[in-house]
């Protein structure tokens, strides 16, 4: 009797194990069904919803990099109005190369910081949970940007240099977590154009900040007492310092603060939305709970997810589940190594020159613009904004569109290869057709070929780079890999900005601005061989099919196209043997 027991036990022991495995090949089946009912979802209104959402981020970051060249010319002339007669009047009211280049250098160093600890925070606890945070930090830091606590003039840079980190560190944060929950919402065939479009908030952001400063500075200079808007030309020659409105200094603060308002009007749309379905189903393996996740947001009920699951489970999807290596692993490097080595040198690579274009526009725009001494604040600032304001609507912003259009027939790798092309060629041009004197009128032809290498960076590397490393890693890496590209981008951002306005200066401080727009080319000609051999293209496949190794993976580190085109005539030839016998 008791040995019978025993078996009895033992039975129930082994059906109790039968009934766990089948729960989890159930599971397991419902999350291949849920990742393919991600990648054949029509394109619907949540997707569009989305865009906006994750795209504030990326708005704010660009409001403020594109409007603090004009707020420091404001804040040259506010705190720092005496006039030199000895010295060039082109060098009057300007602040001390080591103090803008520190307010530019803080704000992406901590970029580098909040895309490092975010994008971990992103795959460890869930892309939605610190979603929040990041955008809080960015909302704080634009807003304590117009706030000192005194107006001595060191208190007002460490101010501005503090909160302009903490901005850095929220706007960090955000392009590792909008990018991913992108990729991760979107489906395979229109994926592209989706984080594009996140990505193409970016050059509203740069309108924005210019219409903003034009309002801003017209209103003040139409309150402003008449003796306050008198040009330095104006004042008599024993005059020592030019007279600066009181209410100026609230102005360029104004400015500033006003880029907090867009992105935290998305707070509370980013609390509403949901964990996305791949993190949900592959990292918390709560299969159930993103079928769920995915019907609250988009037209896809859950009694279709739960049928017909043999029709997706395919190698492609299968390896989702069961690839366990970590990160930073041996097998993640054979796997992953070259993939995010290339999209961080890449990013790395664009930054240099693109933030390296944002201090050059104003070498481009001289010989258009009046003398700073023949202005007073609020037009000197309101000229600058104007040109700002034409470059986002003439080559910008649709350099941005062209690329949300054509990015899923295209490709990445051929658009990035083509933008860093043809910024070389323009940057090269420039090099050459103006390697005199940059005091003077460059030239219709400089500014058109500055044009056109804003378009192509933005129809090229400047939104690629941010594409890719959302699309090539897996899901419980996709954030922290992301947010490595990024953070090496943000480097030679540091590199590109404050070493443009050191490099850009006359001989022999300075290399001269001609030389410095040649090595800016030279690194283009870099990223296109680097984009050639080492990327490789995700268009057109699901996120699980981009995380498998392809067939030189952990073989040959250079992807090298010629042998993969060598290796298809073999395959043909041998097809064609065989089919004589």
């Amino acid at each position: 009797m008791k040995y019978i027991f025993y078996l009895y036990f033992f039975f129930l022991y082994y059906k109790f194990l039968c009934s766990i495995e089948s729960s989890k090949k159930l599971i397991s089946k419902m999350a291949l069904k849920v990742l393919s009912a991600l990648d054949v979802a029509k394109t619907q209104y949540y997707h569009f919803k989305a865009i906006i959402i994750a795209g504030m981020g990326l708005f704010t970051d660009s409001y403020d990099l594109f409007c603090i060249p004009l707020i420091m010319r404001m804040i040259g002339r506010i705190y720092y109005p005496k006039v030199n007669g000895s010295v060039d009047q082109k060098k009057w009211f300007e602040v001390p190369t080591v103090i803008a280049s520190t307010m530019i250098g803080v704000a992406l160093m901590g970029a580098v910081i909040g895309q490092l600890v975010f994008g971990r925070l992103g795959d460890r606890v869930g892309r939605r949970r610190v979603y929040g945070v990041s955008l809080v930090m960015m909302v704080v830091g634009s807003i304590g940007c117009g706030f000192s606590l005194s107006k001595l003039t060191s208190m007002v840079f460490v101010s501005l240099g503090f909160f302009r980190f903490l901005l850095g560190v929220g706007i960090g944060g955000d392009y590792p977590l909008s990018a991913t929950i992108m990729a991760e919402f979107a489906n395979k065939r229109t994926r592209g154009a989706f984080i594009a479009g996140v990505f193409s908030m970016q050059g509203f952001g740069i309108l924005l900040s210019s219409l903003v400063s034009m309002i801003v500075c017209s209103i003040f200079e139409s309150t402003a007492h008449e003796h306050d808007v008198l040009t330095p030309s104006e004042l008599a020659s024993s005059v020592k310092v030019a007279p600066v409105p009181p209410e100026s200094d609230l102005a360029w603060r104004l400015i500033l603060m006003v880029g907090a308002i867009p992105a935290s009007m998305t707070y509370y749309w980013r609390m509403k939305m949901p964990e996305t379905a791949r993190f949900t189903a592959l990292v918390e393996k709560n299969a159930l709970q993103a079928a769920k996740d995915i019907g609250k947001v988009m037209n896809v009920p859950l009694s279709t997810i739960q049928e017909d699951v043999e029709m997706i489970n395919t190698p492609n999807t299968r390896a989702a589940f069961s690839n366990t290596y970590h990160f930073f692993s041996r097998e993640f490097f054979r796997r992953h190594g070259r993939d995010l080595i290339a999209a961080s040198v890449n990013w790395f690579l664009i930054d240099i020159v693109f933030y390296s274009l944002n201090l050059f526009q104003y070498h481009v725009f001289r010989g258009h613009m009046i003398p700073k001494n023949h202005m007073n604040l609020y037009k000197d600032a309101l000229q600058i904004a104007k040109f700002q304001a034409l470059f986002a609507i003439c080559s910008t912003i649709p350099g941005y569109i062209v690329t949300v259009y054509m990015i899923d027939y295209i490709g990445r790798v051929k658009i990035q290869a083509a933008g860093f092309f043809f910024m070389a060629v323009s940057l090269f041009t420039v090099a050459k057709v103006n390697t005199g004197d940059w005091e003077s009128d460059p030239g219709i032809g400089v500014i058109v070929l500055y044009g056109l290498t804003f378009f192509f960076s933005n129809f090229g590397p400047n939104t690629t780079t941010f594409i890719v490393p959302a699309e090539l890693f897996p899901a419980r890496f996709r954030a922290t890999c992301h947010g490595i590209s990024g953070a090496i981008g943000k480097v030679g951002a540091i590199i590109g900005s404050i070493g443009f306005m050191w490099a850009s200066r006359d001989p022999p401080h300075g290399l001269g601005l001609s030389n410095t727009l040649m090595a800016m080319g030279g690194v283009c000609v870099l990223g296109f061989f680097v984009t050639y051999f080492f990327t490789r293209e995700t268009m057109g496949r699901s996120l699980e099919e981009n995380e498998n190794v392809d067939e030189l993976t952990g073989v040959c580190f250079v992807r090298f196209w010629p042998n993969k085109l060598w290796a298809k005539r073999n395959e043909i030839n041998t097809d064609e043997m065989m089919s004589l016998y």
